[in-house]
């Protein structure tokens, strides 16, 4: 899949088989919405095109209020997005900057401007409830019109549901806040996961765990940072780490701004998943993760993160939490063997 910031590039394709959104999550309703977009453009002989947004657009007008808890929490960082597009057959993805320009574009001008002109459009797909230029003004109806003018065809998707519960980013938002994490899966098809570049952090998890009985390796930890200041999941997961050799390698892990840390520290109080393999790889040393990227899992909410007034507390806490986890794997284990029974 090809990656664009913006429209003026040579490399794009002169036309294209077009859908527009947010894609927070590329939840089964994203999904269905891309295949159906696929077939549309295979029929064309066009290449398939999304077009999305970065920062949200209602991150742009929360900043603009200054009003930090209407942004939506974030579901997936813009990596996360662009793979799970690329893996659902996008060939070109275009991510806009929602600014004060965009905000402020007529919905007559985005047509004109972004559709006829900056991509080609000869087919655009929208969701039922699409809405697009300033305040929101342009709905399918305008877009079905215009489409009309421009020579280029319009399809409306009507909501996808999953047992009766229509499937969407804040679907998604709300279960994984809850904890849900089952929920999560089904509504995305797939495992909850985020994935990343791994990072120096304090290397702290080292010094804890080495005064652990049974901890002289330390708790060595994955760092990756989750870009988006919100996100959805926060917490303590029992996780599956894909990455880093020929099996997932279980873990526990920390999504958050670890309230037991200094905010002045490395990770500045920025948002952190920090994960820790049950079962280090002797194979990667003490520094042969770094610079790796990993997809990390987040199979099963242990608990919310809680602040530890010691580094003894933490350290216990770290150890139980790791006990836990174990017994979640234990516990999958042997549900899955009764199963295959």
């Amino acid at each position: 899949m090809q990656v664009f910031r913006g429209f003026r590039h040579p490399g794009i394709a002169p036309a294209c088989a077009l859908t527009i959104g947010n894609f927070d999550g590329v939840h089964r309703g994203h999904q269905a919405m891309l295949a159906l977009l696929a077939t549309e453009a295979r029929q064309r002989g066009l290449p398939s095109c999304v077009l999305t947004f970065e920062p949200h657009p209602r991150d742009y007008f929360a900043a603009l209020a200054k009003k930090p808890e209407l942004a939506p929490a974030r579901v997936g960082t813009l990596r996360d997005k662009l793979g799970g597009l690329s893996d659902h057959g996008v060939a070109q993805t275009v991510v806009l900057p929602f600014d004060r320009r965009l905000a402020e574009q007529s919905p007559e001008d985005f047509i004109q401007k972004v559709l006829v002109d900056g991509l080609g459009a000869r087919y655009v797909l929208v969701g039922d409830d699409f809405r697009f230029g300033a305040k929101r003004a342009g709905d399918y109806a305008m877009l079905d019109a215009a489409g009309d003018v421009h020579g280029f065809d319009v399809a409306r998707m009507n909501s996808y549901e999953v047992h009766g519960l229509r499937v969407s980013s804040s679907a998604v938002r709300q279960a994984l806040a809850a904890g849900r994490m089952a929920e999560v899966q089904a509504l995305l098809g797939r495992p909850y996961a985020i994935s990343g570049h791994v990072v120096h952090g304090r290397k702290l998890g080292r010094a804890l765990g080495a005064s652990a009985p049974g901890r002289d390796d330390g708790f060595r930890t994955l760092n990756l940072r989750f870009k988006h200041w919100k996100p959805a999941a926060s917490g303590i997961f029992a996780v599956l780490v894909h990455g880093l050799g020929d099996r997932p390698l279980q873990g526990v892990a920390n999504l958050g701004v670890r309230p037991s840390l200094d905010a002045n520290d490395v990770n500045a109080g920025r948002v952190l998943l920090e994960t820790h393999c049950l079962d280090w790889p002797a194979h990667l040393g003490a520094e042969g993760a770094y610079g790796k990227i990993v997809r990390v899992e987040l199979l099963h909410k242990l608990h919310d993160e809680l602040r530890y007034t010691s580094l003894e507390a933490l350290t216990a806490g770290i150890a139980k939490d790791g006990e836990d986890a174990r017994a979640f794997f234990a516990s999958t284990h042997r549900q899955t063997t009764r199963d295959r029974i």
